[in-house]
């Protein structure tokens, strides 16, 4: 039987878990249909059982009901094991999936969802990640609005279950507005229509359930910062900044509290389909720096191809600064570094309102760099990408750091204090953990501009930033690599 569940192209090899899938359906079909046995299977029969129905709901609409209440009948895992199948199914097999199927796939979630089945919340941060940025084709944007309707509809349900999934749903919801506000499609009736749901469903969270959206932590403010254009989100902006208590939220007073609270790494995957993640883990483990070019050709035509897909890599820099922490001996080997992946998609931008969030998404964690509660590999790239571009690529160099310091003078001014102590602490830190040997390969730098010198010193000397020079000694700290602190 040839597969009615996904487009294989006739070159390539057969899926392993739609094989499974449609052997299970053509083993079992007889079974499937009333009257159901009434017989415990064994482990091996619940499992083909699982796999035969799953198939039969997505192949066969006309009988989805009809599977769903067989599967109703058998399960003894609390949907655990037909869940697993589900996020196989929208990871591995989702963009081959037919339209039929895909349709399918959003029913059979709210089912689960009425069923409280366990691991609901990772079938839907699974779907949540299928949505492109950038991406305004029928097929995405139909994603997005149906994975919305499912948080709108069934909102007390998950509120009452897996409450966490709302935080990760207004995480990928704010992020997509930012591009869906700035799309050139703006007269397109689909998608006003799905910027005004989104907009509702948002503002929702954030006025009802804001202690939820505190554990999103410092990347909320700047997923709010990109849409202080939309009146609605204007009007929550000024209360996080002028009337906290407005989100009747006990403990929270102020906006500071979210600056200090890094956000899970969790977070950053949410805006990676997997096939992407996979790409750039390959990409970071596997290629040697030098023989990269072929593979960045690759996979700036297959995820960055037109002109709304670049913000995309605003996503990507914020993955691999805080979810992608490679271990030492990939760090000491001759893999392509984080730092130089970051230089060529910094590189690759050509609007300057991308290339600015880009740089945001690089120094975020270095604004409120606190050594005692975040991760010092999340700052790597930046100060390796600056160090490693001297002499050669001093440009770099330079507007990363003019970048930093107009950060600092500008982000917050009524919070100066905080993200100066921040960016000093970050520097000094990088220095202790031997990430780089000394400071002064940027404040020694002769061709460094020397008002971006001065800058540095200044901040040093402000707030007595110990400079470690002799790094020679038995009390020094290990280079690069050696003192590798893990990642969430």
């Amino acid at each position: 039987m040839a597969s009615i569940l996904m487009l294989i192209a006739s070159h390539e090899a057969e899926n392993q878990t739609e094989l499974s899938l449609r052997q299970a359906f053509e083993l079992l079909q007889p079974k499937l249909k009333p009257p159901f046995s009434l017989a415990i299977p064994n482990p091996e029969e619940y499992s083909q059982l699982n796999h035969a129905i799953l198939y039969g709901i997505l192949c066969e609409p006309h009988l989805a009901k009809t599977h769903i209440k067989h599967l109703h009948a058998i399960v003894t895992d609390g949907y655990c094991s037909f869940i697993d199948l589900l996020i196989k199914v929208v990871d591995g097999l989702y963009v081959k999936l037919l339209d039929s199927v895909k349709r399918q796939l959003i029913w059979v979630s709210k089912e689960m969802i009425d069923v409280s089945a366990v691991g609901l919340g990772n079938l839907l941060v699974c779907l949540l990640r299928q949505i492109v940025g950038g991406d305004f084709s029928d097929s995405n944007l139909w994603l997005c609005s149906e994975v919305l309707n499912i948080f709108s509809t069934k909102w007390g349900c998950l509120l009452e279950e897996e409450p966490m999934i709302l935080a990760s749903a207004l995480y990928t919801y704010l992020r997509l507005l930012a591009d869906h506000c700035r799309s050139i499609h703006n007269h397109n009736t689909k998608l006003e229509a799905l910027k005004r749901l989104e907009i509702e469903f948002c503002v929702r969270v954030l006025k009802e359930e804001f202690h939820l959206c505190l554990k999103i932590g410092r990347d909320l403010v700047r997923l709010l910062q990109d849409l202080v254009h939309v009146p609605e989100f204007r009007a929550i902006w000024k209360d996080l900044i002028l009337n906290p208590g407005n989100f009747k939220t006990p403990g929270f007073s102020d906006i500071s509290q979210l600056y200090c609270t890094r956000t899970p790494s969790s977070f950053f995957s949410l805006q990676i389909t997997p096939e992407m993640e996979a790409q750039l883990r390959f990409l970071l483990t596997h290629v040697k720096l030098g023989s990269q070019k072929r593979h960045q050709s690759w996979f700036t035509k297959k995820f960055l191809c037109g002109p709304e897909r670049e913000t995309l890599i605003i996503d990507i820099v914020r993955f691999i600064c805080c979810a992608h922490h490679p271990p030492n001996e990939i760090i000491r080997s001759e893999v392509i570094p984080r730092w130089a992946v970051i230089g060529w998609l910094l590189k690759s931008c050509t609007q300057n309102h991308v290339e600015a969030n880009v740089k945001l998404a690089l120094f975020y964690d270095w604004l409120f760099f606190n050594d005692k509660l975040d991760n010092i590999m999340n700052l790597e790239p930046a100060i390796l990408l600056m160090v490693n571009s001297i002499p050669r690529y001093i440009d770099m160099t330079h507007t990363l750091l003019d970048f930093l310091f107009l950060l600092v003078d500008n982000y917050d001014v009524d919070r100066n204090d905080l993200i100066v102590k921040g960016v000093s602490s970050s520097f000094s830190m990088l220095v202790k953990q031997g990430v780089i040997h000394s400071l002064d390969v940027l404040t020694s730098c002769d061709v460094l501009f020397p008002f971006l010198r001065e800058r540095l010193l200044s901040l040093f000397s402000d707030r007595k930033v110990k400079v470690y020079k002799d790094l020679d000694s038995p009390q020094s700290p290990q280079p690069l690599g050696l003192q590798h602190c893990s990642g969430v």
